[in-house]
């Protein structure tokens, strides 16, 4: 891999745990609804996601990644003083301005051209340490020339199956037919992380304690005051000295991984 022009943080710093996630520029509800599911996730285990910059799933990978307060790279096929397409200008900003990495293997001026975006695939794939994921992807996506480059660099390769009717899933279903792709229905399919179902009430460990993968202290916080019983936001709250507003975002992160699960107001330990 050629030397690399970034703007923002170091991409080789925050590439270390990290997941490319590309896909069609034609992206349907159904693949913005997986690119959601998967990069939320992603954001609470504190991976970096990784995509193309371009037109439907790759904006849509970035744009989730800063919603939800992470971290995003975004490869260029072309100059970083040439913001392609010019739409996601303000999305370039925003990915800088949140820690993340806008990168380019050509000259600051460059202009895009077809045949650098293949060029661009293989940085995609090069930075990413857990591999590919692929959400959606026709036939003939360029998503698939990405997969393959993963392929021939020993990394791993997930797709996510789709409707047998839709023409920008018959790319994913082929990849994990032919037995090119793992299939990924989950974003813990990837992360390959086992968390107990552990319910109010009962006994945990200090062992389960401290191998729980939490993203912040304040899961930690969060966790150990439900060890006795299931408790609503306000007394979560309370019980560890935070404001509603930080503990309603945390428990909602954790219950998306599985950790917590909220049933009428209250929240407990595990899944049902």
């Amino acid at each position: 891999m050629k030397t690399l022009h970034f703007r923002g943080t170091d991409p080789y710093k925050i590439a270390k745990n990290s997941i490319a996630v590309v896909g069609s520029r034609r992206m349907t509800r159904y693949g913005r609804d997986v690119v959601d599911k998967f990069v939320s996730v992603f954001v609470a285990e504190g991976i970096t996601t990784i995509s193309g910059f371009m037109y439907g799933v790759d904006t849509e990978v970035h744009q989730k990644t800063v919603d939800y307060g992470g971290r995003t790279i975004a490869v260029f096929g072309c100059g970083l003083n040439v913001i392609y397409p010019p739409e996601n200008r303000k999305l370039y900003e925003e990915i800088i301005k949140s820690g993340g990495s806008v990168v380019s293997e050509y000259d600051d001026d460059a202009k895009p051209h077809l045949w650098k975006f293949p060029q661009r695939n293989k940085v995609v794939a090069g930075l990413a340490s857990l591999g590919v994921l692929v959400v959606e992807a026709g036939e003939k996506s360029g998503a698939l020339i990405t997969a393959d480059l993963a392929r021939k660099m020993k990394k791993k390769v997930y797709a996510v199956p789709g409707p047998i009717t839709s023409a920008v899933s018959a790319g994913c279903n082929e990849l994990i037919r032919s037995g090119k792709a793992e299939i990924a229905t989950d974003p813990y399919d990837i992360l390959k992380l086992k968390i107990p179902v552990l319910l109010a009430g009962g006994q945990i460990s200090k062992l389960q304690l401290e191998t729980q993968n939490f993203a912040n202290p304040l899961e930690g916080k969060i966790f150990k005051s439900l060890q006795g019983e299931a408790l609503n936001t306000d007394e979560i709250a309370a019980a560890t000295g935070k404001n509603i507003v930080e503990i309603g975002k945390t428990v909602s992160l954790m219950a998306i991984r599985g950790i917590l699960t909220e049933s009428g107001g209250k929240y407990y330990l595990g899944k049902v």
